[in-house]
């Protein structure tokens, strides 16, 4: 890994909060390069709030704006919003920056806007992972509790290739999807060089490969406080003599990874190898109960059981699962999508989850709310009748969640939008 840390940003005027509240255009804007030494990267790391801490939340009064718009500095689409919130209370929004077009495969970055003002506005898009020709994404951050430093996970694979093609085995090894780290200790200025973790995390017989997306987890209680858990997916190869390609829905599978010392190694954690079909547990978010136990919630990848989201629980920090992935009945409204996942501090507060909330179409984002652990789930709130899409969670303050995703009128991804809401 490189000694120094780098970050490209985009100088423009901040992107400010609204007063209430994919094509083939190519968007262009001028480039400035800010290189950061490790060294002096460090010397931030006194400057952060202890993560236990309860900085001021006396948040301005806006409740909306757009962090990211297609078309807009040299990208032609943003998708794979995920957010976290640093121990000085700095809100960091990550998003996969497609350079070419809204495909899923070729030139992308994985990029980031930092506010310090509630997201109300926003800073100058920083570059935190280059593609370079080919794809990072599937940004999985979290805020290590013991160092307060920003833990960043990604996804990685040749711009040359599609998913179909990794799933279907037609690709090397180094062309085929990848697992990488990075850490921030100076509030999410800038990020180290990603290191490569694959070896510890991707079994030989998986294929595909995704982490989170959306923000990963920092376990705060239990023999396990500390533990750093990142919800992933992966596929399977077919068994030897089927005549199945491997890209069929039955061989997603989610899975954890996790670490004990502050992202420095990794291993696998819980792993969904059923691919029986019925359910195709895919995109995973993860969130730790108030008992201390992890929450799964699981996109179902064209299972043929009735029902788009699966959960699950563990027991163990991710280890392993309490029982195997089933259908969430509660949240039938949401189609086959990934989706975020929250718990609010504090005993007696609710589990949150938000998507789309129309079964058949990526519309209406919403939030539901769940008072006894994620058995069941109601709709709380409806942010908008607009086409929607992935989506993540963020405490903001007493009572206050914010809300990134994927938006649109015309189109689902035409722009990552912020929404702050009372609960």
């Amino acid at each position: 890994m490189s000694r120094t840390s780098r970050v490209i940003q985009r100088r423009r005027p901040p992107v400010r909060s609204s007063p209430s509240g994919r094509d083939g255009r190519t968007g262009r804007s001028g480039r400035a390069r800010l290189a950061v030494g490790v060294l002096a990267a460090a010397l931030g790391l006194t400057a952060f709030t202890a993560p236990g801490a309860a900085p001021d939340h006396r948040l301005p009064g806006c409740t909306a704006s757009v962090p990211y718009t297609a078309d807009t500095d040299g990208y032609d689409t943003f998708r794979i919003p995920a957010v976290a919130r640093t121990g000085r209370g700095t809100l960091l929004a990550f998003a996969e920056g497609r350079r070419a077009s809204a495909s899923d495969t070729g030139n992308i970055d994985v990029v980031l806007r930092r506010s310090t003002d509630g997201g109300c506005t926003w800073g100058p898009l920083g570059v935190v992972a280059a593609g370079r020709g080919d794809t990072r994404g599937n940004p999985a951050p979290v805020v290590d509790p013991g160092t307060g430093r920003v833990v960043l996970l990604t996804s990685y694979n040749s711009g040359a290739v599609t998913e179909g093609q990794i799933m279907r085995g037609e690709v090397t090894a180094a062309q085929s999807r990848r697992a990488f780290v990075q850490t921030s200790v100076d509030d999410g200025r800038t990020f180290s060089s990603p290191r490569e973790i694959t070896a510890a995390v991707k079994r030989p017989r998986w294929r595909w490969y995704a982490t989170g997306p959306g923000h990963a987890v920092a376990l705060t209680r239990g023999p396990h406080a500390g533990r750093l858990v990142v919800p992933a997916n992966h596929s399977a190869a077919p068994a030897p003599g089927s005549s199945d390609t491997g890209q069929e829905p039955k061989y997603y599978g989610g899975h954890a990874l996790y670490s004990d010392d502050h992202g420095r190694s990794w291993r696998i954690g819980f792993v969904d190898d059923t691919y029986d079909g019925e359910h195709n547990s895919n995109e995973s978010a993860a969130a730790q109960l108030p008992d201390g136990r992890l929450y799964l919630s699981s996109r179902d990848q064209h299972g043929v059981a009735v029902g788009n989201r699966l959960d699950s629980y563990s027991s163990d920090g991710g280890r392993s699962l309490d029982r195997p992935y089933a259908v969430q009945a509660s949240l039938n409204d949401v189609p086959v999508v990934q989706g975020g996942l929250l718990q609010l501090r504090g005993w007696g507060e609710p589990l949150l989850f938000s998507g789309p909330s129309v079964p058949t179409a990526r519309q209406a984002m919403a939030l539901w709310r769940s008072r006894d652990g994620g058995r069941s789930f109601v709709k709380a709130v409806t942010l908008s009748q607009d086409r929607a899409g992935y989506s993540d969670l963020v405490q903001v303050g007493p009572g206050v969640v914010g809300v990134l995703y994927e938006t649109g009128v015309a189109g689902t991804y035409e722009r990552i939008a912020w929404r702050r809401v009372g609960v």
